[in-house]
């Protein structure tokens, strides 16, 4: 009997009360905290300018203060993935120093995790490093979790399922899931001999399957799977969707989304502690046991800020020869910058940030166009010796480069996409918006502001055309594509090649799909294949030696575009880049 048969086989609702194993009468109190998108923010400090920041060695600091409190034995810790990509240092352990014993289950050994998701962007480095860390983080007690990441050999899981562990007095078994539309953004080299099931076709099977085999008296499942809005349609966010219709969960942990959220129920409670070691989600479970059986259960729920001056510097001594090691390495001169580089000019137009990005993409034969959005949302590297550590302002994931074929008219139509979750359409001249942002202001994290509606990473600007962006007109009629970046004819119905990141090829923001291009038709249509971007750019520095208009902006290759009509679309632009980031 496979693996999928003995869960349907264990499918029968469990009721929660009853499948308790016996315990003794009395009132029992389990803490849970947990983690997610840490994206590499291991290091309390910068490795340029020592700059402090929040880390894992400042969560540390509130997990030991909890762990105090409530006592070490009554406390789980638990992470929702996405940890391996992100910074310096994780990138340093994955692929540069791989001699040395993995630093991230160091880490989580030393701060003694229960258990870890698997994340997309784990996934995305590869079958070398996310097996090797899961081998270490088996070593160190806090598996790496990914039920719904399935063998195409057998159908078993190819991460484990789920693990057990007492804590409070109670057992407890924690299920664990990785993103089930990773297929739709990263290249399948990065996940051979596997697939992803969605985790609402299975969860409530494993559940039951779980809870028959190992009577645990506590479930907690971590996914690595954003809040979405809890009525199935996000394939990416499965959260809510599980908190709404899945019976034996006590704890539901979550990530993704990188928006810190907390939600109590009766039954359940939703930790998501948003990302980049800014909060750590917290939860409270409360078990009252009479004549043996659990008779009743009540749950809290809270976010902890976490203050980055506030780092354990009993762990930052731990793990000092790591941070030398990665500061080392990341402070290498590679080139240097002519210009002040701000990644949010990005939103206003052609700016040195996307050029670089768009000339070293056209450098890949045969790539006649280039796609490229801003990956850092609000970076900024002054003038002067560039540094290896730039480069992940400049490029912080690792993304391989594509070439795709497409037409002229699908290329129009992606673009209009693009502008579409980037822009709206302007009205009046005095008030409206440009950029599609919204204001929001948070009451259970305390932050405010205004922020795009849509992810800045799916703004797509184009490189090796000259077009205009009509601000003025609807979705569908923005964009009008004069020629090439030389002056010959643009043709809409011509075949012509275009670099992208491999997340864009895969169908990552659905500009692809949107565009009319499934999936299924990317790898027919793919022409060629290069390695990481960010190794591209390095090349591109060690070979001119800088970062200039000259060496970045040459309109001949890039071409231009713009927003118009330039009066109406300037003052709007103005407004909104004031509103998001004055305060910045």
């Amino acid at each position: 009997m496979n693996y999928r048969s003995i869960i349907a086989a264990a499918a029968a609702v469990i009721s929660v009360l009853s499948c308790s194993r016996t315990l003794r009468d009395g009132d029992y109190t389990l803490t849970v905290l947990s983690t997610n998108d840490v994206h590499g923010t291991w290091f309390d400090s910068s490795y340029v300018n020592d700059t402090q920041r929040q880390s894992l060695f400042a969560i540390n600091y509130y997990i030991d203060s909890v762990r105090t409190a409530d006592g070490f034995d009554n406390v789980l810790l638990v992470d929702a993935g996405d940890c391996l990509q992100g910074d310096n240092a994780a990138y340093y352990y994955n692929y540069v120093d791989t001699a040395s014993a993995h630093l991230f289950p160091r880490l989580l050994e030393y701060m003694r995790y229960d258990a870890v998701a698997v994340g997309n962007h784990d996934v995305e480095t590869g079958h070398p490093v996310y097996d090797r860390v899961a081998a270490d983080l088996r070593r160190a007690g806090a598996d790496f979790l990914g039920g719904n990441a399935v063998r195409t050999d057998n159908g078993k899981p190819y991460f484990p399922l789920y693990k057990t562990v007492r804590k409070a007095g109670l057992k407890i078994a924690i299920l664990g899931y990785t993103n089930a539309n990773i297929r739709a953004w990263i290249s399948e080299d990065l996940f051979s001999g596997m697939d992803f099931v969605p985790i609402a076709d299975i969860i409530q099977r494993d559940v039951d399957f779980v809870r028959k085999k190992e009577r645990p008296d506590v479930v907690v499942a971590t996914m690595h799977s954003a809040c979405g809005l809890g009525d199935g349609t996000i394939l990416e966010a499965e959260a809510l969707d599980a908190l709404n219709s899945v019976r034996g969960v006590d704890f539901l942990v979550c990530g993704h989304d990188h928006r810190p959220y907390v939600e109590t129920r009766d039954t359940c409670a939703l930790l998501n502690s948003g990302s980049h070691s800014r909060f750590v989600a917290h939860g409270k479970m409360h078990i009252r046991v009479e004549s043996g059986k659990v008779v009743s259960k009540s749950f809290e729920s809270d976010l902890i800020p976490v203050d980055a001056k506030k780092a354990d510097p009993v762990m930052r001594e731990a793990f000092r020869k790591d941070f030398e090691a990665v500061k080392s390495f990341s402070t290498r001169v590679i080139g240097s910058l002519d210009i002040d580089l701000y990644t949010r000019d990005a939103y206003r137009g052609m700016c040195p940030y996307i050029d670089l990005v768009h000339t070293v993409s056209l450098r890949c034969k045969p790539a006649e166009i280039s796609f490229a959005a801003p990956l850092t949302y609000n970076g900024f590297i002054a003038k002067g010796p560039l540094a290896f550590n730039d480069l992940f302002t400049l490029y912080p994931y690792e993304n391989q480069l594509y070439v795709v074929q497409m037409s002229g008219q699908q290329i129009k139509d992606y673009l209009e996409v693009s502008y579409g979750k980037w822009i709206r359409t302007v009205e009046s001249r005095r008030m409206d918006h440009i950029l599609n942002i919204e204001a929001r202001d948070d009451s259970r994290t305390g932050q405010g502001g205004w922020s795009f509606v849509e992810r800045s990473y799916n703004f797509d600007s184009a490189a090796g055309i000259n077009y205009t962006v009509d601000v003025t007109k609807p979705f569908g009629e923005r964009i009008v594509i004069a020629s090439m970046a030389d002056g010959t004819p643009f043709e809409l119905t011509r075949k012509y090649n275009v670099a992208m990141t491999s997340y864009r090829a895969s169908g990552g923001g659905d500009l692809l799909r949107e565009t009319g291009i499934g999936s299924e038709e990317v790898a027919e249509l793919t022409v060629e294949k290069y390695p990481e971007i960010r190794s591209i750019m390095y090349d591109f520095l060690l070979e001119k030696g800088k970062i200039s208009p000259e060496t970045v902006s040459d309109r001949s290759i890039l071409g231009s575009w713009k927003f118009v009509p330039e009066a109406v679309a300037g003052p709007a632009m103005d407004r909104d880049m004031d509103l998001m980031f004055s305060k910045r």
